[in-house]
């Protein structure tokens, strides 16, 4: 049976997801689970259910709509027992108001290949193509396998947006068809990448050099976060990396620290442990950078900051 794909969000018109004017296609599903992670909604393999409290009129036909009886409206809000919700979108389709959403669509192998050459012509015109990020795409690799061989029949530039914690026999089966890499690197020391994300680095570390012994092209990724990513010392530590083992690089990204996704939070019923983080300062993403540049020269840095 071809396998199908699960997405949490298709973004056409992308300028941030690799070169040129591109749809990113976000799958959803991530093994690791950062402090600062601005999609949450694509952390889980499955559906999720979310409420806009602006959007809510109390209506209440989403509650009986529930084959489950996982919804309950409080003084406080929707709350939603999400060890029963499976994501059937009842409760969505019976909402007057739209204040109930799931999120994750399931796509067929053509079905997805259709949506994303709607815009080859400004693929060709601009360089750009399509994106396949998450989540962890990867989690995903029955599917990718299945469709990347057609995006590139009919022509299209292939990125994979990983974060490299994944077995390398993941990468291995797609690559023949992916023309960039954007690959994370957060933490260089392990202890403090576990306690950041989850997950320890080695695994991380030890992908990235064998892409780039593979002769991948590279784009470097890392959130700058404070009091996780942000300090010079592990931005000084990841140029040395890159300088040393990672000669494919062509573009090392420094990310402002977002806090667009703290709404997500809330509407999804999670805490957010940087729910009082500020941006990062002007002067701050300019030492973050410069730091960075003088080890590795393709070094650029974006993202929104604070004045101070």
């Amino acid at each position: 049976m071809t396998p199908t794909g699960l997405t949490f969000n298709v973004q056409r018109f992308s300028t941030e997801d690799g070169p040129g004017i591109r749809t990113t296609v976000f799958l959803k599903g991530c093994p690791l689970r950062c402090a600062w992670c601005h999609n949450p909604e694509g952390l889980e393999p499955n559906a999720d259910l979310v409420w806009y409290d602006m959007r809510c009129i109390a209506a209440r036909e989403c509650l009986s709509a529930c084959p489950k009886g996982a919804l309950e409206l409080t003084p406080a809000g929707m709350r939603i027992e999400r060890a029963i919700c499976d994501g059937c979108g009842a409760c969505a389709a019976a909402c007057p108001a739209g204040a109930l959403e799931v999120i994750g669509r399931r796509w067929s192998v053509q079905e997805l290949l259709v949506e994303v050459c709607k815009d080859q012509v400004f693929y060709e015109t601009s360089g750009g193509g399509v994106t396949f990020g998450g989540g962890e795409p990867l989690l995903q690799a029955d599917f990718l396998a299945a469709l990347l061989p057609h995006c590139k029949e009919a022509g299209l530039h292939v990125a994979l947006d990983t974060c490299g914690a994944l077995p390398w026999e993941r990468y291995e089966r797609v690559l023949p068809w992916v023309d960039l890499v954007l690959y994370d690197l957060k933490v260089m020391d392990s202890a403090r990448h576990r306690a950041a994300t989850g997950v320890p680095n080695e695994r991380i570390l030890a992908n990235a050099r064998t892409l780039a012994e593979r002769g991948v092209a590279l784009w470097i990724r890392t959130p700058v976060i404070p009091g996780y990513t942000a300090d010079l010392d592990n931005i000084r530590a990841i140029g040395e990396f890159i300088r040393r083992h990672l000669p494919t690089v062509e573009r090392w990204d420094l990310l402002a620290y977002t806090n667009l996704g703290r709404p997500k939070y809330h509407r999804l019923g999670r805490p957010y442990a940087l729910e009082d983080m500020p941006l990062m300062t002007l002067s701050e993403m300019q030492a973050v950078w410069q730091a960075a540049a003088n080890i590795v020269p393709v070094a650029q840095w974006s993202g929104a900051t604070r004045e101070g």
